[in-house]
């Protein structure tokens, strides 16, 4: 069990020491991210369990392998797990700023 985690309240969970654990593919990840968060591709979070400590909200792309990916830490034992609703795509339209993004003139220069 996961509880849905909407972008305003991410701040309290990382204040309380929470895993970002974004599980989006790596270039996903690369074109923008929530800051301090963990890369942990949905198809490799079995086999790296061990670097991801609790709380954790999951994050992706719009809610979908996040909420997989938070079924999944919670059956494997996880006691607090959180989903960012909505995903990067609902943080970014809230206004909250990203990492890894290139802004429109650094892009044009690469």
């Amino acid at each position: 069990m996961y509880q849905d985690v909407f972008p305003n309240e991410l701040s309290l969970w990382t204040r309380r020491g929470a895993t970002l654990l974004d599980v989006r593919e790596p270039q996903e990840y690369a074109q923008g991210h929530v800051p301090g968060s963990l890369n942990v591709p949905l198809g490799e979070l079995l086999g790296r369990l061990g670097e991801i400590r609790g709380p954790v909200v999951t994050v992706c792309a719009s809610g979908s392998r996040a909420a997989l990916a938070a079924e999944v830490l919670g059956y494997e034992g996880f006691a607090e797990v959180g989903r960012l609703l909505g995903g990067i795509q609902g943080y970014a339209r809230h206004g909250y700023p990203l990492a890894g993004r290139l802004a429109p003139a650094e892009a044009a220069c690469s």
